[in-house]
């Protein structure tokens, strides 16, 4: 192989002689990972990347590409998202405040991509450090912002289906778990920038960036075994928590339903139930599970990869390898808005109304139903009492 000289006196930990040469070849057409980048950009690059192949230039095209389509699908529809939730009074409820916030996430988790983008048409660290560090903190603050709205949209949805007097969302309580979820993520992002306690550095394909889970050290371990306790587990530990309760609840009060309406010899306690619908707790239960599910697509990869980099076999972590969890997290980014506003009925009235060009067809409800709804809202009361 042929080295760089200048490149040879730079080392990510100081120590000149296992450093892989930005300009080594592995033959006359091919190169390995890092060749075109200058040598003071090195030693912001983990030494594990450095030793791989340089894909082929159709695959960061490829992935480019793709993120240039996640890019347009989650902006416009969170964009949408924000825009008629905030502008349409009757969708400017406290609940709904969470929702909007999720849509804030996950449209900034795209205002990044045009880095990665721009690296992979370029073939690596294009941007260099500067543009790994604005790619980190935007991931970081999204990323952990996300699943703890997650977990607090679950929280929200569990006092209003389980306690529906006493735990009712009000816009100073939304507006403070706003609050409490950006400076939750703060620290994290606080110490990666300031490489206090971990870092920000290029993964894969040196195209997109994420905190260090590769040194080997305690400090490294120590950051991802608590980063990953307290935006992953924590968040996950009360999703599955809030929506086993609401499923819970729901299925004890749909038998409890049906037991009075035997006691009174009656079909059915429900005005008006149309026989071809999915009972209650069906329809919760799939909500529940669809929620569930999107989040554990969208960060269990990351977390199994940051754990088997810090902790477990290295070589198992690829270039390639590392780019799905990347590419979990943008796609579900573009079905969040789909799976939390998109199905919400006052929303697309709204969207009809003021994009007619969707063609979106949503018929208002009747008096008649919003009638029989009030008495079926009753008669629940008066049961559960």
């Amino acid at each position: 192989m042929d080295y760089n000289k200048n490149a040879e006196q730079i080392n990510p930990f100081g120590n000149v002689s296992t450093v892989l040469r930005p300009s080594a070849r592995l033959s006359a057409e091919s190169h390995l990972l890092g060749w075109n980048v200058p040598p003071h950009e090195l030693r912001h690059i983990p030494e594990h990347w450095l030793s791989f192949p340089e894909p082929p230039e159709s695959l960061n095209y490829l992935l480019g590409t793709l993120y240039i389509f996640f890019t347009f699908m989650s902006m416009f529809g969170n964009g949408l998202v924000i825009w008629v939730f905030s502008a349409a009074k009757a969708l400017r409820t406290p609940s709904n405040i969470l929702v909007i916030n999720l849509a804030i996430c996950d449209f900034l988790m795209m205002s990044k991509t045009p880095i990665f983008i721009y690296n992979s048409f370029n073939q690596g660290f294009a941007l260099g450090n500067l543009g790994c560090q604005i790619y980190g903190i935007i991931g970081s603050y999204t990323g952990i912002g996300a699943s703890a709205t997650n977990a607090c949209i679950a929280y929200d949805r569990y006092n209003v289906i389980t306690r529906p007097m006493e735990g009712k969302m009000t816009h100073g309580k939304a507006i403070a778990m706003i609050i409490f979820i950006y400076m939750y993520a703060t620290p994290f992002v606080v110490a990666c920038y300031t490489e206090s306690w971990g870092r920000f550095v290029p993964e894969g394909y040196l195209t997109s960036c994420t905190f260090d889970y590769l040194t080997d050290n305690f400090d490294t371990r120590l950051f991802v075994g608590t980063i990953f306790f307290f935006s992953f587990v924590c968040p996950t530990m009360l999703i599955i928590y809030y929506y086993s309760q609401i499923v819970g609840h729901v299925f004890s009060h749909e038998k409890a339903l049906r037991d009075q309406a035997k006691k009174m010899n009656v079909e059915s306690l429900r005005s008006n139930v149309d026989k071809s619908k999915e009972t209650a707790e069906i329809r919760i239960a799939k909500a529940a599970i669809t929620i569930c599910f999107l989040f554990f697509v969208s960060w269990t990869p990351y977390g199994v990869m940051s754990l088997i980099g810090a902790f477990g076999d290295k070589s198992l972590l690829t270039p390639g390898v590392t780019m799905i969890p990347a590419c979990t997290c943008k796609m579900v980014a573009c079905i969040d808005p789909f799976v939390y506003a998109i199905s919400h009925p006052r929303y697309r009235l709204e969207l009809q109304k003021r994009c007619p060009w969707l063609a979106i067809n949503e018929k208002a409800p009747e008096a008649s139903s919003v009638a029989s709804t009030t008495t079926q809202q009753e008669q629940q009361q008066t049961t559960a009492a």
